[in-house]
This record gives structure tokens, C-alpha cells and sequence, in this order.
């Protein structure tokens, strides 16, 4: 542990805070999980639930996304906390209901240098020292999947736990475990 030596006095560093509650005001703008306009060609919704080490659902979280277009291209495009209604900038934010629940309206991202395709995902909530980083792969291409160099580092289990599920509908869904039975790859920067 570091001290601090302020002449006469010697202080300890405060101890860590936690992240949240999270306030709407300076997080929240229109559209703001609206990653694609509903409904659009090609536009999927990617939604789950967040639990904590209980198996409880988690009310009060933070979701943030990004991923590729369809066809591996990373979005350059301006606007990610001004939406224009048409323009795809691949990033969304999404807070999580009293359920749990999180829901984005985006694309199924395409292969990014031949590698498998993937939403890159931060979270945030309460009780958490810091953010977490973790990854959401799309469940289509059995033969990327396996190439992935993270996705082979991990054995079955983990490896289930970045994989969303693909709905009847089209649609994505992907629960993310904080701690517990089936707990989440989270990754380290």
C-alpha cells in the first residue's frame, strides 16, 4: 500500500469506490440504443438479462455495445451520441430494466479480418469496482467460431458464455452472469 506523506500527517489511500447508481441525466440521449432505426433491413434486436452471483436479475446496469456493419466494415461514422435516424455508427447504450433486461436494435455484425463476428461489450453496475469488458459472438459460423484465437483458449463452458443464441425471429439473445454457475469471460485490459 501507498502512503502519502503530507508533512506531519501520513494518510492512506481511500479505498476504492464502487461504480453507480447510475443517474439518466449526462448517460441517457434519444435513440441511444438504436444502433440500427428499427425495423430497417437487415436490423436485428440483441437483448438478455444481466445476473448477479445469485442468480438475481440486476436492475440498475449499463450495457454499451459496438460492432462491425454486416459486411465486416468498422463505422467511421459521426453521430454515436447524436443519432440521425439513418446513419449506422455501430456503438449503443442501453440500461437495464427492473427485470434485468437490456435491448438494442443494431445489425448482425460481419467477419472483421476473417475473424469471427462479435459485439464488443462494456458494463457497468452497481457493486462493481470498475467496468467489465466481454465480448458477444454471433452463433452463425460454427467453422469462425472455432478459429477464433480467444474462443479456442477457453474450454466448452466458457466458451457458451460469449456465444448469444439466435430467436426464431432472427433475433439475438444473450444473458451475461457476473459471478456464479455459468459466469461470463470477462477480459482484462
Amino acid at each position: 500500500m501507498t502512503r502519502i506523506d503530507l508533512g506531519e500527517k501520513t494518510l492512506a489511500p481511500t479505498a476504492g469506490q464502487t461504480v453507480g447508481p447510475f443517474f439518466k441525466f449526462g448517460l441517457e440521449f434519444d435513440g441511444m440504443a438504436q444502433v440500427a432505426f428499427p425495423h430497417s433491413p437487415g436490423s436485428v434486436v440483441l437483448g438478455g438479462t444481466i445476473f448477479d452471483g445469485e442468480g438475481q436479475p440486476i436492475p440498475d446496469g449499463v450495457v454499451e455495445i459496438f460492432g462491425a456493419d454486416t459486411d465486416g466494415t468498422v463505422p467511421r461514422a459521426r453521430g454515436t451520441l447524436r443519432r440521425d435516424g439513418h446513419s449506422f455508427t455501430g456503438y449503443g447504450r442501453a440500461f437495464t430494466d427492473d427485470e434485468g433486461h437490456f435491448e438494442f436494435w443494431t445489425r448482425n455484425p460481419g467477419p472483421v479480418g476473417g475473424r469471427a463476428p462479435f459485439f464488443a461489450v462494456v458494463l457497468w453496475t452497481r457493486g462493481l469496482p470498475n467496468k467489465l469488458h466481454t465480448r458477444i459472438y454471433l452463433p452463425d459460423d460454427e467453422v469462425l467460431l472455432a478459429a477464433d484465437p480467444l474462443l479456442a483458449s477457453l474450454d466448452a463452458d466458457e466458451r457458451a458464455t460469449l456465444v448469444a443464441t439466435r430467436t426464431p425471429d432472427g433475433h439475438l439473445h444473450h444473458d451475461i452472469r457476473l459471478q456464479g454457475e455459468k459466469e461470463t469471460v470477462f477480459l482484462a485490459y
